[in-house]
């Protein structure tokens, strides 16, 4: 480790040291709501977005994701692996060939390539933290041959029915 002073070209390059303030209804000072996805390509039904940290130093992107009761995320896979706390509400979701129930506070791992899904349960939203990479690949989608063979397990079927 260096014991160098740093530069000011360097200070430059880290966060700017701030605090954004919770606010009523799972926002944060300064973070707009995004939607879940750009374009409608892909599946999902009642679900919003929030970017609280995307700085390239940490080299990860940490998000809050809330879906709407009734609501549920893309179904998908891809090369990187997400990190995510359940926050607020209950639900279920899909790792590979199995479904887990949610609950507050609950910790998920989502290796790559794993197909995973999200579905709020209730009558009140499902809100989580994901932390991925802040580089990454886009998701893939499942051809009909990947969902019969996700179908062939019946509490996916289950899970995928709605």
């Amino acid at each position: 480790m260096s014991t160098e002073p740093m530069t000011v070209e360097a200070a430059s390059a880290e966060p700017r040291a701030s605090v954004r303030a919770f606010l009523p209804g799972f926002a944060w000072q300064g973070v707009d709501s995004r939607p879940y996805k750009q374009d409608a390509s892909a599946p999902f039904c009642g679900i919003l977005r929030q970017v609280l940290f995307d700085e390239p130093p940490l080299q990860c992107e940490l998000r809050y994701f809330e879906i709407e009761p009734g609501g549920y995320s893309t179904l998908e896979r891809h090369q990187h692996t997400h990190a995510v706390m359940i926050l607020r509400g209950h639900g279920r979701c899909l790792l590979a060939n199995e479904v887990h129930a949610l609950a507050t506070f609950d910790l998920v791992t989502i290796p790559a390539w794993t197909w995973h899904q999200f579905r709020a349960a209730g009558g009140e939203p499902l809100g989580f933290l994901c932390m991925v990479n802040r580089m990454r690949d886009r998701p893939q989608l499942p051809s009909q041959s990947d969902l019969a063979a996700l179908r062939a397990f019946p509490a996916v079927a289950a899970f995928l029915a709605g």
